[in-house]
């Protein structure tokens, strides 16, 4: 650690700066709907709008989440909370519906809604945007409808008969078809999105239902989620928890990704940018637990372990999208949450266990990022890149690209740079 310290010390300055001076106000100039209310997120790679305006679940929950985050960590900058507060003002107004509850997927620029499915990856985003909105502002408007929102899904969506939770449903609540609309089917995805929101639930309610139903999403996750043999994380299950080979599913990024970007697989993969996030987010979850994050180390130390032996590219630096659950890469392009959460993910494995490996890891990623996924000028972060840095989809925004996974990415590792090089 001491012989990386100035190097890190260099890397949390550049962190810093990035998010000051490149994320923060890319989308507090461009991402503030200051006609209609709400967002626009979808931006190509000179930062200029593609044209889609409708607005979705995924993204306008992520831009409350970090509008509210960047306003935890800048206080002093009341824009901040003033634009957390329209997007929740219109999200509110325009997604909430009224008849069933909880929140609609879609609409158009104005808020008429276009998809009014109850898929659960969006409700968990509302959970966790809400949450935190109140943890900034104090406004309890947020967590109101983000206890609402947890109360709707433990009568309509969890499944008490397998565990865990039904993930894709209609507007009044019925379970999907089988297929594409995957009714008959779970996933790792959202059930880490479940367990990330029931946290920043707990965190701000303190209330003992929270708390529980995290702990049993977390149990779910490494139970039934996790391979037993290689460590990582699986991918879909059907309702049994049996894993099944991955399909594409509606309403997915993978399903929504431009055309040439989906990849068939010949065998189920894991994603390690995924197995990454999943392991600092599980020991996030310990401390509304009241637990240490020692409880999950048997778990993470392999999520970590997988995708610093198969994932990692050791050439170029960055962490390659899909692999086999044992054996190298299948899928070599880099795409930009999985390196955002690798950052991360290599800092809290060091946090917690002390390997330089996972520094030497976290600043070839960080070196790889900085000079190929951030744009030089506008400061937010490329799409898709291939393994060497060159770009295949230089989009800054898309309807699932906000500054979720890259303004929390640095949030979160400054926070650990600072605790790291303190001591």
């Amino acid at each position: 650690m001491h012989a990386a310290a100035d190097r890190l010390a260099a890397a949390r300055d550049q962190l810093a700066d990035h998010l000051e001076n490149g994320i923060v106000p890319f989308w507090m100039s461009r991402g503030i709907d200051t006609e209609l209310g709400g967002y626009l997120t979808c931006f190509d790679a000179d930062g200029r709008p593609t044209g889609d305006t409708d607005k979705s679940i995924v993204t306008q929950t992520r831009m409350i989440w970090g509008l509210s985050a960047f306003h935890r960590r800048y206080p002093e900058h009341p824009d901040l909370r003033l634009a957390a507060r329209q997007g929740v003002d219109f999200f509110i107004e325009h997604f909430w519906d009224r008849a069933h509850g909880g929140w609609h997927w879609r609409t158009n620029r104005a808020g008429r809604t276009l998809d009014d499915g109850k898929v659960i990856y969006g409700q968990s985003f509302a959970i966790y945007a809400l949450a935190e909105y109140t943890l900034a502002t104090g406004d309890d408007r947020g967590l109101d409808y983000a206890a609402r929102t947890f109360d709707l899904l433990q009568k309509h969506a969890a499944d008490t008969l397998h565990g865990g939770y039904y993930e894709n449903l209609e507007r009044d609540w019925s379970i999907s078809a089988a297929g594409f609309a995957a009714g008959d089917r779970k996933s790792l995805d959202i059930h880490m999105h479940l367990l990330e929101a029931f946290t920043t639930l707990a965190t701000v309610s303190g209330a003992e239902i929270h708390r529980r139903k995290l702990r049993e999403v977390a149990g779910v996750i490494l139970k039934r989620m996790v391979s037993p043999t290689s460590g990582c994380g699986l991918n879909q299950f059907g309702i049994d928890f049996v894993p099944r080979p991955a399909i594409a599913i509606r309403r997915t990024w993978n399903a929504d990704r431009k055309a040439g970007e989906a990849i068939a697989q010949p065998m189920d993969t894991t994603s390690y940018g995924h197995n990454l996030e999943l392991a600092w987010l599980l020991h996030r979850a310990a401390e509304p637990l009241g637990e240490p994050p020692s409880i999950f180390h048997a778990a993470t130390r392999r999520l970590a372990e997988h995708a610093l032996e198969y994932g990692l590219d050791a050439e170029y630096g960055g962490v390659y999208r899909d692999g086999p659950h044992t054996g190298p890469a299948l899928v070599r392009d880099k795409e930009w949450w999985q390196n955002s959460e690798a950052l991360v993910g290599w800092l809290d494995a060091y946090e917690q266990f002390a390997d330089p490996r996972f520094v030497a890891a976290f600043l070839a990623n960080w070196e790889f990022d900085r000079n190929f996924f951030i744009h030089p000028r506008l400061g937010e972060w490329r799409q898709l890149l291939a393994r060497d840095g060159a770009v295949i989809v230089g989009d800054l925004g898309n309807p699932w690209k906000a500054c979720y996974h890259s303004g929390r990415s640095v949030l979160e590792c400054i926070e650990r740079l600072d605790r790291l090089l303190a001591s």
